[in-house]
């Protein structure tokens, strides 16, 4: 009736629609979500000291809710958002996954600021992709096969109490690096009656679970540190490794720890 420029008053328009003033003037206000502060200040102490902890692992150190804290993190704004990736095209996958313990290993190698005088050092890795547990590394100036062999051989005393001889069918998985293809490296695997097997070229995601780990080495442990010697960077990834493997409660093993999976497999 306006459009046609007939003015009437909002009570006859409310009339003839049937709704009532009241309805019509009905502005909603946000209400200010309502926070347990308890909890809340509980959750800030966590991050404070883990700060790459998600609600998952910080609901369950608590023993709470993850859902609750989830609440909580997006309220005070603590939760990380994702950044956005746009498609990316997937060659076919060769899992890097396994049935057993001592099935399958993975290793790679991430390179570490050491300060001035080392620089960017290697640090090469030797995971159970079954457990998830971290069984040798090395960080070193160099990033050779000597460091690689030193490593793998680190993760055979760990697992097997002795160097020597796997007592398993066990299969060790790595890029196409010339570390992992070199004489001295390939010998050393068939040596400790281990088979070798690569991933595709540039397919890191066949190797996802080593990868995973360096990122979670960088983001809890090498990113909150600016070491200015090499021994300084050891010590800090020493202390960390033990953490990962006996206390840190990983999602993938239905938040137990990797020695707390072996054992259990075992």
């Amino acid at each position: 009736m306006a459009e046609e420029g007939e003015v009437i008053a909002v009570s006859k328009a409310c009339a003839l629609a049937g709704l009532s003033r009241r309805t019509y003037y009905y502005k909603r206000k946000r209400r200010r979500p309502k926070v347990n502060e308890f909890l809340a200040q509980r959750i800030k102490r966590v991050i404070d000291t883990l700060p790459y902890a998600g609600y998952r692992t910080v609901a369950w150190l608590l023993g709470e809710n993850k859902n609750t804290v989830q609440r909580i993190f997006q309220i005070k704004g603590w939760q990380v958002r994702k950044r956005k990736s746009g498609h990316r095209p997937r060659v076919q996958s060769l899992p890097s996954a396994a049935t057993r313990p001592n099935e399958r290993w993975a290793t790679d190698m991430a390179r570490v600021w050491c300060g001035e005088q080392h620089r960017w050092c290697a640090l090469t890795l030797v995971m159970d992709c079954f457990t998830r547990e971290l069984l040798g590394w090395r960080l070193s100036p160099t990033g050779n096969a000597k460091a690689a062999e030193a490593a793998l051989e680190e993760a055979l005393i760990s697992r097997y109490g002795i160097l020597g001889r796997a007592l398993d069918d066990l299969t060790i998985r790595s890029d196409n690096g010339l570390v992992f293809t070199s004489r001295r490296y390939t010998r050393t695997v068939y040596r400790y009656g281990l088979k070798q097997e690569f991933i595709r070229p540039h397919t890191p995601q066949q190797n996802g679970m080593v990868e995973r780990l360096i990122r979670s080495v960088k983001e809890q442990c090498l990113w909150l540190h600016n070491f200015a010697s090499l021994d300084e960077a050891r010590q800090a990834l020493a202390a960390w490794f033990r953490y990962y493997n006996e206390q840190r409660p990983h999602q993938a093993l239905g938040m137990k720890t990797p020695r707390e999976t072996y054992n259990l497999a075992a």
